[in-house]
């Protein structure tokens, strides 16, 4: 069986960048494992900073052809899920976005793989793998 991991926009910029921590991510992403999953919340967060910090042609490029060859399951949202993240960021001082990452975590019960200092403001109710 294979084991389930949630990518956060923090991971997967990291490994985009090759920044810090990008080779955990690098080998998540090859290995037949391993699913990760990312929240189609966390892959928006990923392509605005991408357009604000590159410019918007080159996040449309990383949306068009750089995530479909990426071994990486969308998970969208319905509105429960949306709630379950408002729940979080009712209780946790964090983005909206980190708490889809969060919702999606527990709902898959998986561990949120990422290196954002935020999260450690949910280690008592959800895994964290850092990079």
């Amino acid at each position: 069986m294979k084991k389930k991991k949630v990518l956060d926009a923090f991971g997967l910029l990291a490994y985009l960048k090759m920044e810090d921590g990008h080779e955990k991510v690098k080998a998540f992403l090859s290995s037949e494992e391993i699913v990760l999953l990312m929240n189609e919340m966390n892959l928006g967060e990923t392509f605005y900073i991408l357009a604000r910090e590159r410019g918007i042609e080159k996040a449309e490029y990383f949306l068009d052809t750089i995530l479909p060859s990426l071994r990486i399951e969308r998970v969208a949202n319905r509105f429960e899920d949306v709630m379950g993240a408002a729940r979080i960021k009712a209780q946790y001082p964090l983005s909206f976005a980190d708490c889809f990452a969060i919702a999606t975590a527990l709902k898959e019960k998986a561990p949120i793989v990422t290196g954002d200092p935020e999260f450690k403001k949910v280690e008592k109710i959800a895994q964290i793998e850092w990079m």
